[in-house]
């Protein structure tokens, strides 16, 4: 069997290496010209850090990012909702791990190169189409720059990893049409910081419509540490204004974001200190797309954001593509022929993954800091009067549960 699969973001490149690790041949096509390290961060959830591990990359990993140790869920104004452990502080078998998502990607690349070849991942190479057969799957691909004939490749299987605007997908669904939109726009950037707290912790500051998100994403260095923040701000009518440019690359200037940044707090951070600090600020629009009444047909399937692209809450988004990645390796390694193996792939992840585009919709865990701002918009002095300590576990436990991370417990801590 030989495996070809489009896009070499992470889904893509985790699925290459659990597939060689089953044997199995793989070729990757890449549409970017060079797998960079662009971006800023991410968390990865220990669900999806046990494949990470059992792929051999945790200690790349630890001289990358950052073991998350705590999160606090606050309001605007820096009032805790609730706090809990993480990753191995919380009873996990392994950490969850914050990162910067270019670096992230990287690493992964690295190690496919080092594993498979450095022919592995072909660049510049866009998918364009493909064709079935009983015996296979004839894909064709661009170059990305020029638009010209690329070149055509032949496999048993074709896996779209191709992200948000994938190909395979629109193939599949023509009439499907953009994202969906809601009108939240979302600021992103980085900057070398003075360490805040323990440098192990996180904080979500604001609901669904407002809100300010802190934590590191390297291991510190003298004293400073690389400081992502994120600026989520609903900013027009999606039923009356026309979609944000619908690009993960558009930088924008200081003035545009840091009136929206200033209305937030979080406890021994300074918000406009931090963000003027950084030195590249990014704009991206708040988007998903429905859950799909299937993946799969014949001998090709989607994965990760081609699949369930999400709105980036709860960090599942790069976690649920890794866990693809492993579902759909261990199909391939284990079913009797191609098609069993992507229909069994769909039928386990489909399904779960719908479950969580659902939920991040209307805030996924963080919906406990929207109810407790709706209950109490001007503040509290005891949150336990406002929504009870089992009402707010219910929320973030129950997110935890149906997005496969929970624990049995889930210890109350203070920050």
């Amino acid at each position: 069997m030989k495996v070809l699969i489009a896009g070499a973001g992470i889904g893509g490149l985790v699925t290459a290496l659990m597939l060689h690790q089953r044997g199995i041949p793989v070729q990757l096509f890449e549409a970017a010209r060079e797998v960079r390290e662009v971006g800023v961060g991410i968390n990865v959830l220990p669900h999806a850090i046990r494949e990470l591990d059992a792929l051999g990359l945790l200690p790349a990993l630890d001289r990358t990012g950052v073991r998350t140790r705590h999160l606090s869920y606050l309001t605007r104004a820096g009032q805790e909702v609730w706090s809990e452990l993480r990753g191995l502080h919380a009873g996990h078998d392994v950490p969850q791990f914050s990162i910067h998502r270019g670096r992230l990607q990287k690493l992964i690349f690295d190690a496919v190169t080092e594993r498979l070849g450095v022919d592995a991942v072909l660049t510049g190479r866009r998918l364009a189409g493909f064709v079935q057969d009983e015996g296979g799957v004839t894909a064709h691909f661009t170059d990305s720059i020029a638009g010209s004939t690329g070149l055509t490749a032949r496999g048993d299987v074709l896996i779209c990893a191709d992200g948000i605007h994938s190909q395979g997908r629109k193939t599949f669904y023509p009439d499907e049409g953009a994202p969906s939109w809601q009108g939240v726009a979302m600021w992103r950037g980085a900057a070398d910081w003075p360490i805040w707290q323990d440098g192990e912790s996180m904080a979500i500051g604001g609901g669904l419509g407002g809100k300010f998100v802190l934590y590191p994403i390297a291991p510190p260095h003298n004293g400073m540490q690389l400081t992502n923040w994120v600026v989520n701000v609903r900013i027009k009518d999606p039923a009356l204004s026309s979609p944000m440019p619908d690009t993960w690359s558009r930088q924008v200037s200081l003035a545009t974001v840091l009136p929206h940044a200033k209305r937030f707090h979080v406890t021994g951070m300074d918000i406009e200190g931090l963000v003027r600090a950084t030195p590249v600020i990014y704009e991206y629009p708040m988007a998903d797309r429905d859950p799909l009444p299937r993946w799969t047909f014949g001998r090709v399937t989607l994965l990760g954001d081609a699949a369930h692209p999400m709105y980036p809450v709860g960090s599942n988004g790069a976690s649920q593509a890794i866990l693809d990645a492993r579902c759909v390796a261990d199909a391939l390694a284990t079913a009797e022929h191609p098609r069993a193996a992507l229909w069994s792939y769909e039928k386990d992840r489909l399904p779960k993954t719908a479950a969580v585009v659902e939920t991040n919709r209307i805030g996924g865990p963080e919906r406990v800091i929207d109810v407790v701002e709706r209950l109490a918009p001007a503040g509290f002095a005891d949150i336990d009067r406002v929504l009870s300590y089992e009402d707010r576990k219910s929320i973030v436990a129950g997110y935890a549960s149906m997005a496969g991370y929970a624990k049995v417990a889930v210890p109350r801590t203070t920050a």
